[in-house]
């Protein structure tokens, strides 16, 4: 797969009147000092999302830097996981390279040098950029990035073939955040399929309930489900739910919310009728209040389960 069909122009290799004249038209995006891509007369439907067109503008970003920077250098932590098309919740406020020399006082602000060494097993390409490997990726966005952050990349790199040894033997190796990327990795589980149903699992996980079960599956009168999160000892299941399968043209040109919302409401009665456990359903919109994400959680465990929950100081608000 290409990174991007767009096309990197650097300042230097071109005439500066020319590329004035095409950015003033709205030909050409500013991506950095001296760096310019070229813009889409269309957008095709599967990047037409906020979070796919901020994600390609993040691959622009490395693709400039890289045919700016004549020195040796491999993309990592942040940058490293959108190259390797992992989920992230946030995109990176920076490009993040691995150098193995220190950046000027001049050195421009929007890249994030690291100064570690990167030993040829760490050395990887993506197409055609330097990369560090998915294992090294991991272990430094779990070192270095909040708790959650580093979950959802783990999560998904799991779900990419992550060899979790490797990864915990490269923390290991770190004098800075081993205890809290040892506990990411711990935590991680393959079968969260999103970032959101990440987050969910990190608030059980940051007020200290036990572990859940991801994709609980259960066989109903109308088929077999499988839920999002479940502590199956305690009778507990719990959903986040995406708005955007809600909304009209979400999901296609051929998308109905109605017919979802009507499917969806008879797949949660069949749950319930057969199990007795009412779901607890989470959206996005729950997100900026984590602490009544967590009181609804919790409160539907037996009281010695409430009692025994303690938040954990490795890993901070799910914000």
């Amino acid at each position: 797969m290409a990174v991007s069909s767009t096309e990197i122009l650097i300042a230097r290799d071109h005439d500066p009147y020319e590329l004035r004249v095409r950015h003033r038209d709205g030909g050409l995006e500013r991506l950095r000092r001296g760096a310019y891509r070229t813009v889409a007369d269309d957008v095709p439907p599967s990047a037409r999302g906020r979070t796919s067109v901020a994600r390609q503008r993040e691959i622009d970003r490395a693709r400039a830097v890289h045919a700016q920077l004549r020195a040796a250098h491999w993309f990592s932590h942040g940058t490293a996981a959108v190259l390797h098309r992992l989920a992230v919740w946030r995109m990176p406020d920076a490009v993040h390279v691995v150098q193995n020399y220190r950046a000027s006082s001049r050195a421009a602000a929007d890249v994030r040098r690291h100064i570690l060494p990167v030993p040829p097993e760490h050395r990887h390409a993506v197409d055609g950029l330097p990369v560090t490997s998915l294992e090294r990726t991991v272990a430094d966005c779990v070192t270095t990035m909040p708790a959650l952050d580093g979950l959802v990349i783990t999560d998904s790199a799991r779900r990419r073939g992550l060899d979790l040894d490797e990864a915990r033997r490269i923390v290991k190796s770190r004098y800075r955040g081993q205890a809290r990327g040892l506990l990411v990795l711990e935590l991680s589980d393959a079968g969260a399929e999103s970032p959101w149903e990440s987050w969910l699992r990190y608030v059980g996980h940051w007020v200290g309930l036990p572990r859940p079960v991801t994709q609980v599956s259960v066989a109903t009168r109308l088929g077999r489900f499988r839920v999002d999160l479940g502590w199956p000892k305690h009778r507990v299941l719990a959903e986040f739910d995406g708005l955007v399968k809600y909304r009209d043209g979400g999901l296609g040109d051929e998308h109905d919310p109605d017919q979802v919302r009507i499917d969806e409401k008879r797949r949660e009665d069949a749950i319930t009728e057969r199990t007795g456990i009412v779901l607890v359903r989470f959206t996005s919109k729950d997100a900026p209040r984590p602490e009544e994400v967590a009181q609804r959680l919790v409160a539907r465990f037996p009281a010695e389960v409430r009692r025994a929950a303690r938040k954990n100081p490795l890993l901070t608000s799910p914000r």
